[in-house]
């Protein structure tokens, strides 16, 4: 089938990727929890942030940063578990718009993702200023994500 073995190997490579993937939700019940864990794990990091933004506890750079890299790993996490068989229903949950107007959905993923990128290097500066900045731009990221794709 086969004529070289870098050729199969490429071949196994593929389809050693792919079938991780397509198998990664079982369910759709699974996609969705999944990605609402991820929304809940992001949530409460950036919710740590905010407490420093606010003035509620302390700023700590190194604690600003560890919680923005956290998020920033996560922000790339719930997207494939958004798949058309995996519609949300009632309030908070995924509206169909994202799969009727799937490029915006997709842009606004990726504008969230730039945003805590920003967050990231904001809170290496040791800056509050710079974080209060940076954090107000990753709300507004969220918010408008959430404006548009979130049934409310």
């Amino acid at each position: 089938m086969f004529r070289s073995l870098p050729t199969a190997a490429a071949a196994a490579a593929c389809l050693a990727c792919a079938l991780p993937a397509a198998a990664q939700f079982q369910k759709p019940e699974d996609a969705i929890k999944y990605r609402e864990s991820v929304m809940f794990v992001m949530a409460n990091h950036l919710g740590r942030i905010g407490a420093m933004v606010q003035g509620r506890v302390p700023y700590d750079a190194a604690v600003a940063t560890q919680n923005a890299e956290i998020v920033a790993t996560m922000s790339h996490l719930p997207w494939p578990a958004f798949a058309e068989s995996t519609p949300g229903s009632g309030k908070g949950k995924a509206s169909s718009k994202i799969w009727s107007d799937r490029a915006k959905f997709d842009e606004a993923a990726r504008k969230m993702q730039d945003e805590v990128a920003k967050l990231v290097v904001a809170a290496r500066t040791n800056s509050l200023d710079n974080v209060k900045s940076a954090f107000g731009s990753v709300g507004q990221a969220c918010k408008g994500c959430h404006d548009n794709f979130r049934n409310q």
